[in-house]
């Protein structure tokens, strides 16, 4: 099962907004919020919320594909989002997520019992490349007691 079809399966509002995920690897992770009339603002283009949605789910993704393999002992949990709205966004807009912190960092972190916090960095997209918001979002990884 891909990265995109688990957080699907697992995260109800992904499908509700019918992300689409483009690309999800460890070192990046592109989601598409299409453009739908029902999610739609006062101005006619993608409400706040969607976007915030669409960046945090991307988010979520890269975490995933870095950190899948240390489900078994931790469980990764979103500690504290930022999100900017720089330009007006009006039609299908994309996310692209990126690591903050190197994985290996992460691990060892990990691996010392300690908690660790790492940020990712998201870029919401218009179809003709502009952004119009920039995303932070800090991780942890709590390790199952």
């Amino acid at each position: 099962m891909s990265v995109g079809d688990m957080l699907a399966a697992t995260v109800p509002m992904a499908r509700t907004l019918n992300l689409e995920f483009l690309e999800t690897t460890a070192e990046r992770a592109v989601l598409r919020l299409p453009d739908q009339a029902d999610f739609h603002n006062h101005v006619g283009g993608p409400h706040a919320g969607a976007m915030f949605t669409l960046a945090e789910s991307a988010s979520g993704a890269i975490v995933i594909a870095a950190f899948g393999d240390q489900m078994g002992r931790a469980v990764p949990l979103a500690v504290k989002a930022e999100i900017g709205y720089k330009k007006l966004a009006m039609g299908e807009v994309t996310a692209v997520a990126t690591l903050g912190r190197p994985i290996a960092d992460v691990i060892a972190e990990l691996d010392r019992g300690e908690r660790p916090e790492f940020p990712v960095h998201i870029e919401i997209q218009r179809a003709d490349g502009a952004v119009t918001g920039e995303m932070s979002i800090v991780w942890t990884l709590r390790p199952h007691s």
